[in-house]
């Protein structure tokens, strides 16, 4: 046999311009604008917050990957950075440094590392470190700021955030707060204008799929006004519901982890609106005034049992 004979790999054979490392570094710059956004509105400390998650981040995906012998040039793949800049999103600006770095640490080594690295784990990792700092730090992880717009400080106040207030209080917090950011609350919580813009960027370049913040920005929109309608006194209405907490970075850049999400289209729906649902019970009927994180964490651990009850067909399959 000659020595340039060739040979067929097994099936699929496709081709892609676009390679993982690729995707995450400019899910990474779609993130950078309410990154800013953030540190606009709570200063230089938001930013500090961000350098150690990331670092931490980094420094822990390659400690695991010396222990693993894998290739460490993996941690430049960008996951990595994804999850450090995610966790600063929404931890509240103000969150002991020492305290966000421990749960950088556990949101990429039980979160991600321990399940076998990048493609095998079963939580988003930054929803997972986030669960785990409000178990441990469960004071600090609820002591917002009010957005005070200076680079240089942040401001000893506090602050509860707008669905905190909504839900204690009945203050609601003006539409237009919520849009551009100027609100208290976690980095991730403000400028929901932001977020959106970087969603859609990523829809745009099929990174995520539309299905999934569709499926759960609509459940939030629809189950949120029907209990609007039928006390608004109590309720908010839902435009406040999808504008104010977390919802809008969860639906754009958590949900559509493309690891923890559903394989296919019907699945995909069925996840985001069991999600959506989640939200609507936990902020209306929970002790805690934001859902988000719970609700895509409790369905990131029954998405294997979505992908097994909706199987596609296989060609040439006839269904009985």
């Amino acid at each position: 046999m000659s020595g340039n004979s060739l040979y067929i790999t097994p099936s699929p054979h496709i081709f892609a311009r676009e390679d993982i490392r690729g995707i995450m570094w400019r899910t990474v710059a779609s993130l950078v604008p309410p990154l800013v956004a953030g540190i606009y509105f709570f200063g230089l400390r938001a930013l500090l917050l961000t350098v150690v998650t990331v670092a931490t981040a980094l420094l822990t995906e390659y400690l695991f990957l010396l222990l693993r012998k894998k290739d460490t040039s993996a941690v430049f793949d960008g996951s990595a950075v994804i999850t450090g800049i995610l966790l600063a999103l929404i931890l509240p600006p103000r969150f002991p440094l020492y305290a966000a770095a421990i749960g950088s640490f556990f949101a990429i080594a039980f979160g991600k590392q321990i399940f076998g690295g990048l493609g095998n784990n079963i939580f988003n990792p930054a929803l997972l470190g986030r669960a785990f700092l409000m178990a441990a730090f469960p004071v600090e992880s609820t002591v917002y700021s009010p957005p005070i717009r200076s680079i240089f400080g942040l401001d000893v106040i506090t602050q509860a955030t707008p669905l905190t207030a909504m839900k204690f209080s009945h203050i609601k917090t003006p539409y237009i707060n919520l849009l551009i950011g100027n609100t208290g609350g976690s980095m991730g919580e403000t400028s929901a204008l932001l977020i959106i813009l970087g969603g859609l960027y990523l829809i745009y370049k099929k990174y995520i799929d539309w299905r999934l913040p569709l499926s759960y920005i609509g459940t939030v929109f629809l189950l949120g006004g029907v209990f609007w309608l039928i006390n608004p006194q109590k309720y908010p209405d839902p435009l406040f519901h999808i504008l104010a907490g977390g919802l809008m970075l969860g639906a754009f850049y958590m949900i559509t982890d493309m690891v923890t999400s559903p394989v296919t289209p019907k699945g995909r729906v069925i996840y985001g609106i069991g999600a959506g649902i989640f939200v609507i019970i936990i902020r209306l009927f929970g002790g805690y005034p934001e859902g988000v994180m719970f609700s895509i964490l409790l369905m990131n651990s029954v998405r294997p049992w979505i992908d097994r009850l909706i199987v596609p067909k296989r060609f040439g399959e006839v269904r009985k």
